[in-house]
């Protein structure tokens, strides 16, 4: 639902920046309207997600579904960085999203959920080789089958970004395996194979929190 609104606001935002420098008057002053017009939008929501997110965090602390939420237990779900880093993330902000993610993994540095999204918003951010350090690290700590295919298919995708297929493929059979359930990598597998369409990576995620 958010994706449709936020690509369309980004495909606004890219029309701003390509066109407002040498649009003549009256197409300035289009694009002018239609820059405070998206800043009241992303203060609103902004606002209304972060109000949204902390009212969830204090259902999670409640022990309201105690025993049928398996993160329920996780201390660093308690901070406000990973609440709003969760809602940055949400809202596709991933700049801010990392920068929160990177202070949780400072006060729990074994948080590897944490860190699987940090990696991803990382590789929204095209830091390939910071997302991979994270991601290798993930593998390398993780006993849970979901959370290592999650970070299988997002390797996958940067081997695919670096056009080393062979490894690619691999990464995105190794995540099937791990969890059939996933859709992602099947995508991304399709993507490769016919050498078209978009990477999928870290919509999935989400389903974790």
């Amino acid at each position: 639902m958010f994706q449709y609104l936020f690509a369309e606001m980004n495909d606004a935002l890219d029309e701003i920046e390509k066109y407002y420098s040498a649009a003549p008057a009256v197409k300035k002053q289009e694009l002018l309207r239609k820059w405070n017009l998206l800043k009241q939008m992303s203060d609103g929501i902004m606002d209304e997600w972060m109000s949204f997110e902390e009212k969830m965090a204090r259902i999670r602390e409640s022990g309201l579904f105690r025993g049928t939420d398996p993160f329920t237990m996780i201390p660093e779900l308690k901070l406000q960085s990973f609440v709003k880093g969760q809602g940055y993330f949400k809202l596709l902000m991933y700049k801010h999203a990392a920068e929160e993610f990177n202070k949780v993994v400072e006060l729990y540095p074994e948080s590897l959920m944490s860190r699987l999204y940090l990696a991803v918003s990382y590789l929204h951010l095209e830091e390939t080789h910071v997302a991979a350090k994270e991601l290798n690290r993930i593998l390398l700590n993780s006993d849970q089958p979901r959370l290592k295919a999650l970070a299988y298919n997002a390797l996958g995708c940067i081997h695919a970004k670096h056009t080393d297929l062979e490894k690619a493929l691999s990464c995105f059979a190794l995540s099937l395996k791990l969890d059939p359930s996933l859709q992602e990598p099947l995508y991304n597998l399709e993507a490769c194979r016919s050498n078209s369409g978009k990477l999928h990576y870290g919509t999935q995620l989400l389903a974790l929190s």
